[in-house]
């Protein structure tokens, strides 16, 4: 009789290798998880709350008490705050037990009590933005210095219940609806387009052009190596300014240079004139970015097997024929990962147009929409509801890519 034996994966080895491997995998799940999902869904939750960057501080009733003994009479004043900017902040109150040597005589605001030393206030229901004040006569022993001291530390213990817009379930639509209306986004997503395709393209042409210059060996080599680095190891703030400084209209060595020969004029503002920023930013985009190109195409070029250039010698190839029906093939592979990469981390490029023209002069991308929505018009709603646009833009091109790289390999 032939024994049957399990189809292989199914044993009990199996199974606890696949759980040792899931246990292995585990902390890389949860910190990625942790770091790229968690605020992935925190934006999308953000873009559709009617959220403003005050509605993050904390909803909680504020609370203040002071004494002024330079009055005539002295004075304890209670200032009573509602922070939010649209919600309404229920049955809020307050206690605090005065210290020794002062003593209200005067009326109390309407809803408070006193017990001794004892302060208790009933405020009820506060609008929103409310900021009130309520000074209550008071005698005073002692020296006054001190006990306003005492008074200022003296421990409020107050209580308010108000709704937090983050965590309501209040949501709209209304982020979207006002990106999406005025004519203002589709310029910055053209902005963007042309920023993001040039700066990507250029980069990978100016690598294979300096990664071409440099598969042959001569005196020098790694001198060269290592100054086409430069650009891109440099601090992007120091080089930033360089360029501000050397393209200045009016103390720049660029147009002193350019009036000189001739070519112009006058002064020349590159960095603040359309559309000459937004060119300009692309070429800064493509000299600070192009040497990672160049170091993995090198790396590429250098991988290839050379027999097949010299059989090309032999047949009488020019050295264009032997590039682009030799070495093409074979990083284009390269070509394409790079042509994503870049893609994707130049259509999220903030800090190079930022500090070159602050998003002026045509130059304004979404990234840069981003930073203004939430923090310069304090919209943190509508700055997500473009963060999710950027989000969606990405991967529609990661998906787009995919699917043609797959069918060229097919091919």
């Amino acid at each position: 009789m032939t024994e049957i034996s399990p189809p292989k994966g199914s044993g009990a080895l199996a199974r606890r290798e696949a759980r040792l491997a899931w246990g292995l995998l585990f902390p890389t799940i949860a910190i990625v998880a942790l770091v790229v999902i968690v605020p992935l869904l925190a934006i999308f939750w953000i873009s559709v709350k009617p959220v403003s960057l005050g509605d993050l501080r904390p909803a909680e009733l504020r609370t203040r008490i002071s004494l002024n003994d330079r009055s005539d009479p002295p004075q304890v004043e209670l200032r009573v705050i509602n922070p939010s900017r649209e919600q309404e902040m229920r049955d809020t109150g307050l206690a605090v037990t005065l210290p020794d040597g002062v003593v209200l005589t005067g009326d109390l605001p309407q809803g408070c009590a006193l017990t001794g030393q004892r302060l208790s206030c009933d405020f009820g229901d506060l609008k929103p933005r409310t900021n009130e004040r309520f000074r209550i006569d008071a005698q005073v022993s002692g020296e006054g210095r001190t006990l306003e001291r005492a008074v200022r530390d003296a421990k409020l213990v107050s209580r308010g219940q108000v709704s937090n817009v983050l965590t309501n379930s209040t949501f709209t639509l209304d982020n979207f609806r006002k990106l999406f209306s005025g004519g203002e986004f589709w310029g910055v997503f053209g902005v963007t387009l042309f920023y993001t395709v040039f700066g990507t393209l250029g980069a990978l042409l100016v690598g294979l052009f300096a990664a071409l210059l440099l598969n042959k060996d001569f005196r020098g080599q790694g001198i060269l190596r290592g100054l086409y680095l430069f650009p891109y190891v440099a601090p992007v703030i120091a080089v930033a300014f360089t360029w501000i400084t050397l393209f200045d209209p009016y103390s720049g060595s660029a147009n002193a240079l350019l009036v000189q020969m001739g070519v112009s004029d006058g002064a020349i503002n590159f960095f603040g004139a359309k559309p000459l920023a937004l060119i300009m930013v692309t070429v800064f985009e493509i000299w600070r970015y192009f040497p990672l190109s160049f170091l993995f195409i090198l790396a590429r070029m250098q991988s290839i097997d050379t027999d097949m250039y010299e059989a090309a010698d032999m047949d009488g190839a020019s050295p264009f024929q032997k590039f682009w029906h030799l070495s093409m093939p074979q990083l284009m592979g390269i070509l394409s990962v790079l042509f994503l990469l870049r893609f994707i981390w130049t259509f999220n490029k903030f800090d190079d147009i930022f500090l070159l023209t602050g998003g002026n002069a045509g130059t304004r991308t979404l990234t840069v929409n981003v930073y203004e929505q939430a923090f310069a018009v304090s919209n943190i709603g509508a700055g997500a509801a473009v963060a999710v646009v950027v989000f969606g833009c990405l991967l529609i091109f990661s998906i787009f890519f995919f699917r043609t790289m797959s069918r060229e390999e097919g091919l």
